[in-house]
C-alpha cells in the first residue's frame, strides 16, 4: 500500500504494526477522501494523515512555489505543531518534500525565509499563520490538502474564529482532514463545512492509565534532578529504562550525565542519524545499554518488550502524552513501574495530567531530593519558564540573584516574565497581558 520510500522510514523508526486509526484511515485518504476522524492524541493519528499525504504528494511532485504551499496542516499548539513537523520529516526523509513549521513567541523572520523558497507542507498555528498571511508573505490559494488536527482544542482555546478566517482562503477545491477527540454540535457545525461526503473513523478512547503500571510522582528542584536520576539508575532493579525528556539537547545532556556517572546510556532523536538510532535501539534490546533517553517523537515507533520503568525526567507540555511515554513499559503482560519528576515550573503540568487521567498520582516522599516547594507550588511559580529563561534555579526557590524584582517593602513579587512585559511599548503589553482561555481538560 504504502511507496518503499515510506517503508523504509517507517522501519527506520521501528514501526511494524499499524495502529488502528491508521488502518482505517490511510486507505480512505489515499484514494483521496475527505476524513472526519474521532481520536485522541497518541492513538497514532499524526502519521494516519501525514503517511498518505506525502505518499500522494510524491506521486506528483511540482516545483516549489514561493509563498504558496501545497498543504497546510493547522494545529492548536506550538508544542503539537513542532511534533508533527517532526513526523513529516522522519516519514518523508527519503522523499523530496519539503515542510516548515510557523507559530508564534518566535521571531518570524526565518519562517518568512522558508515561505519565500516555498515549500510542500506548511504546519502552522492559527495566529501566525494568519499575521504572516495578511503581511503578503503566505498565500493558500494553491493548497491541495488541508488537516485540522484537534478541531475541539482550537474551540477551547478560543481559536475558532480565526480557523474560520483560515478556511475562507482555502480554495473551494480540495482535499481535506478533520480530526477532533470529541464532537460537539459546533464542532460537527464546522466539520459539515469543511468536508465534502467524507469518510468517518471514529477510535474509542482506550482508558486513560494503565492498571498493571504503577505511577508515582517524585517533586524535586530542577537543578538537583540529574543527581536524582544517577541515584535511581544505580539500583540494580531499573533494568531497563526510558527516560523521556521534551527537547532534543535536553536528551543528549541527560545521556552524557549518565554515562559519566557509570551507566550505560543512549540518546535518540530526530537529529541523530539512522546509523545512530539503530545502534542505540539493538543495544537498548540487547541489554547492553540500560537508559535509553528519548524525546516524544523519537519513541513513537519504539515497542519493545521487558522495559521495567519509565522515567519523566521532564513532564510533557501535552498532559496525553505522558499517557502515551508511560504505556512504553508493562508491555506484552508484564508489570511496570513509571516515574515522574516534576519541579515548580511543572506543577500545572502535573496537574492537567492528573485532570486527565481523573486519579492524583501517588508522591513519593522518600527520597533525599524532596521538594516542598515544587510540591506547593503555584500562579506563576508552577508555570513553565519564558522561552529564553536560563539557570537551574527554582522559581520561588533558592536559587539566588532573587533580589531583582522584589519589592520586600510592599511584599509584592513580580516575576521577570512580568518585568519583560513591563518594559514593552503599552500597545505590546497591553495585548500579551489579554486573559487566554485554557484547554478545557
Amino acid at each position: 500500500m504504502l511507496i518503499p520510500e515510506i517503508r523504509q522510514a517507517l522501519a527506520d523508526t521501528g514501526y511494524v504494526n499499524p495502529t488502528p486509526v491508521q488502518a482505517q484511515c490511510i486507505p480512505h485518504l489515499l484514494e483521496g477522501r475527505d476524513l472526519l476522524g474521532s481520536a485522541q492524541t497518541g492513538t497514532g493519528k499524526t502519521a494516519a494523515f501525514t503517511l498518505p499525504l506525502l505518499q500522494i504528494f510524491a506521486g506528483k511532485p511540482k516545483s516549489r512555489k514561493p509563498r504558496h504551499p501545497r498543504a497546510l496542516i493547522l494545529a492548536p499548539t506550538r508544542e503539537l505543531a513542532a511534533q508533527i513537523g517532526d513526523s513529516i520529516r522522519e516519514y518523508g526523509k527519503h522523499l523530496k518534500i519539503s515542510h516548515t513549521v510557523i507559530f508564534g513567541g518566535v521571531g518570524q523572520r526565518n519562517q518568512e525565509i522558508a515561505m519565500d523558497r516555498g515549500v510542500d507542507f506548511l504546519v502552522a498555528t492559527p495566529g501566525r499563520l494568519l499575521d504572516l498571511m495578511n503581511q503578503g508573505f503566505i498565500n493558500l490559494r494553491d493548497i491541495e490538502a488541508f488537516v485540522l488536527d484537534e478541531a475541539d482544542r482550537m474551540l477551547d482555546m478560543g481559536f475558532i474564529h480565526d480557523v474560520r478566517k483560515v478556511i475562507a482562503k482555502l480554495p473551494e477545491r480540495r482535499h481535506s482532514l478533520f480530526f477532533s477527540a470529541t464532537l460537539s454540535p459546533e464542532i460537527v457545525k464546522l466539520a459539515n463545512s469543511l468536508l465534502t461526503n467524507p469518510v468517518r473513523v471514529t477510535i474509542a478512547p482506550k482508558e486513560p492509565t494503565v492498571d498493571r503500571i504503577e505511577q508515582r510522582i517524585l517533586f524535586v528542584d530542577k537543578n538537583v534532578k540529574d543527581t536524582l536520576l544517577v541515584s535511581m539508575m544505580r539500583d540494580e532493579r531499573l533494568d531497563k529504562v526510558i527516560v523521556f525528556t521534551q527537547q532534543k539537547h535536553m536528551a543528549n545532556r541527560v545521556a552524557e550525565k549518565l554515562t559519566k556517572a557509570g551507566i550505560t546510556a543512549s540518546a535518540i532523536h530526530g537529529n541523530k542519524s539512522q546509523g545512530a538510532r539503530t545502534r542505540a535501539l539493538e543495544g537498548f534490546r540487547a541489554g547492553e545499554v540500560k537508559a535509553l533517553v528519548a524525546t516524544d517523537i523519537a519513541a513513537r515507533g519504539i515497542d519493545i518488550d521487558g522495559v521495567t520503568h519509565v522515567i519523566n525526567y521532564q513532564l510533557p507540555a501535552e498532559p496525553e502524552t505522558y499517557v502515551h511515554r508511560i504505556g512504553r513499559t508493562a508491555r506484552a503482560g508484564a508489570d511496570g513501574d513509571a516515574v515522574s519528576f516534576c519541579c515548580a515550573s511543572e506543577r500545572d503540568q502535573l496537574r492537567d495530567i492528573e485532570r486527565l487521567i481523573r486519579k492524583e498520582i501517588p508522591v513519593d516522599f522518600d527520597h533525599p531530593h524532596h521538594s516542598e516547594i515544587a510540591r506547593t507550588a503555584t500562579g506563576a511559580d508552577a508555570r513553565p519558564e519564558p522561552k529564553g529563561r536560563r539557570g537551574g534555579g527554582q522559581r520561588g526557590g533558592n536559587s539566588g540573584g532573587g533580589g531583582k524584582g522584589r519589592n520586600r517593602k510592599n511584599k509584592k513579587s513580580t516575576s521577570p516574565y512580568e518585568a519583560n512585559i513591563a518594559s514593552m511599548p503599552a500597545n505590546m503589553r497591553n495585548r500579551l497581558r489579554q486573559p487566554r482561555p485554557r484547554p478545557a481538560r
